[in-house]
């Protein structure tokens, strides 16, 4: 796999706290960044699909008006909470 060197510049008590878990589970700086990394770049890519399903189902009008939605999140502390608004 070809591989790119990326820079950044972190602030010291994170780039601590790096060694400290490369230390820890006897693994180099670079595994720990790459892990994080990849790690992120997963979750914002599911931030994305989860964003444009999302603005597709209000294209769509498959959406449920707030007040609804709102009385049903006012239910859940009693002691009979409404089901989920459809």
């Amino acid at each position: 796999m070809e591989t790119k060197v990326l820079t950044a510049h972190v602030p010291l008590p994170l780039a601590e706290k790096v060694d400290q878990i490369a230390a820890r589970l006897e693994r180099s700086r670079g595994w720990i960044v790459k892990q994080a990394l990849t790690a992120w770049v997963d979750q914002e890519e599911e931030r994305r699909r989860l964003t444009l399903e999302a603005l597709a189902d209000v294209d769509a009008s498959r959406v449920i008006e707030q007040h609804a939605v709102q009385v049903w999140a006012d239910s859940l502390d009693s002691d009979k909470p409404l089901p989920l608004p459809l």
